[in-house]
């Protein structure tokens, strides 16, 4: 599959690729199963709908500042009851948390977690989306395809027995940076960007990052949705098939 909204799409569950399970089949119910088997194993859920409402609710905030009272006030819920079942997703490993990074480069930073699923596929199954070509036409394309590779990353440094360091870094005057990955002698600086082409304002997050910190250019990392590998003065851009080259 060379079209990442297929890989979106399908999410990477072993078994929809050991049995070749249709995603419109498979997550339906995985989300039914999750709900009503071990969401009430671990609490007593009331009306299991109300919960799969806040599941579908979390999922549209993927790649998004959390939250919590927004969340409960569309919902009806009690703020405590909401941040409870935050909390059952991620330690259930549905969902886990960017926390903002702090290196004191501002007084004016954002200090609100971010939002992953650790499966794109049970996000857009929960979103609705019914294959791989709706995806193209999605408000939450940008933030599924981000998902995607922070959950790739992620992924790979487990898979070699490290935990990583990993955080986004917002001030409050909208400057961003998708990613970083604090190592033990420096710092790696992610943006993502879902085009398949490059343009230069796709680098501003990254200068402006860089002018204030003094980060080296070595550290500067572009991932978009292009097929291959670009050298570019600006930053290393990497191929979204490509996250395995950070490590």
């Amino acid at each position: 599959m060379d079209n990442f909204n297929q890989f979106i799409f399908r999410g990477f569950y072993p078994r929809i690729y050991d049995k070749d399970i249709s995603p419109d089949l498979f997550y339906p119910s995985y989300i039914q199963t999750y709900a009503e088997r071990d969401i009430r194993q671990i609490i007593n859920v009331s009306n299991l709908n109300s919960f799969q409402r806040f599941m579908r609710l979390v999922a549209g905030r993927t790649g998004r500042l959390l939250n919590y009272s927004s969340i409960a006030n569309e919902l009806g819920h009690e703020l405590k009851t909401i941040k409870s079942w935050f909390n059952i997703l991620e330690t259930s490993f549905v969902i886990f948390f960017l926390q903002p990074h702090h290196k004191n480069y501002s007084k004016r930073l954002v200090k609100t977690s971010k939002l992953y699923f650790y499966d794109t596929g049970l996000a857009c199954s929960l979103l609705g989306i019914k294959n791989e070509n709706e995806i193209n036409l999605h408000w939450a394309k940008g933030a599924l395809f981000e998902n995607m590779i922070i959950a790739d990353i992620m992924k790979n440094y487990l898979n070699r027995a490290q935990i990583p360091s990993m955080f986004f870094w917002r001030d409050s005057t909208g400057n961003e940076l998708d990613c970083l990955i604090e190592e033990a002698l420096r710092v790696k600086c992610l943006e993502i960007k879902t085009s398949t082409t490059l343009h230069p304002d796709f680098f501003k997050g990254l200068n402006f990052y860089k002018n204030l910190s003094n980060s080296d250019e070595e550290n500067l990392y572009l991932i978009y949705g292009g097929a291959k590998n670009v050298s570019r003065k600006e930053a290393a851009v990497l191929s979204w098939k490509n996250t395995v080259d950070l490590m």
